[in-house]
């Protein structure tokens, strides 16, 4: 016995979707019968799921730089260095 399932999917995704299923030879109702049932055997979700890589911000890019620019030797690295934790934990209490 099988039952109807309706999903919801944005124009662009079930477009992109389709495109890609058509070529492994895939319907749309294949993938997410194997999809579901790779869930249900495996108890968990099946693949890998990614995310859009993040844009560094303003801050997070200029320290990239820098730290480019220091391993390059085209800046001065005049950053402290420490030995040991104490000596770190004192130079952070005092700034």
């Amino acid at each position: 016995m099988t039952s109807s399932t309706t999903i919801r999917l944005d124009d662009d995704l079930k477009r992109k979707m389709q495109k890609n299923l058509d070529a492994a030879g895939l319907s749309m109702n294949a993938y997410f019968v194997m999809a579901a049932k790779q869930l249900v055997l495996q108890k968990k979700v099946p693949f890998e799921i990614l995310t859009e890589p993040e844009i560094p911000n303003k801050t997070t890019e200029k320290a990239m730089l820098l730290a480019d620019a220091k391993d390059e030797g085209l800046v001065t690295d005049d950053s402290p260095s420490f030995t040991n934790v104490n000596d770190l934990m004192k130079s952070l209490d005092e700034n």
